[in-house]
């Protein structure tokens, strides 16, 4: 299996360009991978496929094998990983992901992605829907003490849990 490992703003995965073929079993080569002891190391794998309704369509597993349905910096390397690899020659770039399409804006410098910026939606701010554990609808700038120490805390999903 050919693979590229990257990482956004800490989270490492490993990806796999799957346009021109299928790779069976993600979720157990998942696990396999991301075992920092015996595998390679990573946060999860992302699967890079082809689309019907975007350019691209992203899979995305966590290292417990479980498939994700979004992640802001998985999502910003499959857009520097598509066009430094020669998938596609366009600035802007629609990936769909379990989460829908997400629109990528990339910078390019001397025929390189240097920073990606996603449109990753309306947060969640639900409780209930985050999930977090409240009597109120909305946890937002709620007090929570640790040792003895207040804080103000907002608790929000942007789609992997």
């Amino acid at each position: 299996m050919k693979f590229t490992k990257m990482h956004g703003a800490g989270n490492d995965y490993i990806y796999v360009n799957c346009i021109d073929y299928d790779l069976e079993n993600p979720s157990g080569i998942a696990k396999l991978v991301s075992d920092r002891h015996f595998g390679i190391g990573s946060d999860g794998l992302v699967l890079i496929l082809p689309s019907e309704k975007a350019d691209f369509r992203m899979r995305m597993f966590n290292s417990d094998g479980s498939e994700a349905e979004m992640c802001g910096n998985a999502i910003r390397c499959v857009g520097k990983y598509v066009y430094d690899n020669g998938l596609i020659n366009k600035k802007t770039v629609s990936i769909e992901t379990l989460a829908g399409i997400k629109v990528l804006d990339l910078a390019v410098k001397e025929n390189e992605v240097v920073l990606v910026k996603v449109d990753m939606g309306e947060p969640v701010l639900e409780a209930e829907k985050i999930p977090v554990i409240s009597n109120k609808r909305f946890f937002v700038s709620e007090p929570v003490t640790i040792d003895g120490q207040t804080y103000k805390v907002t608790c929000v999903s942007m789609g992997n849990p």
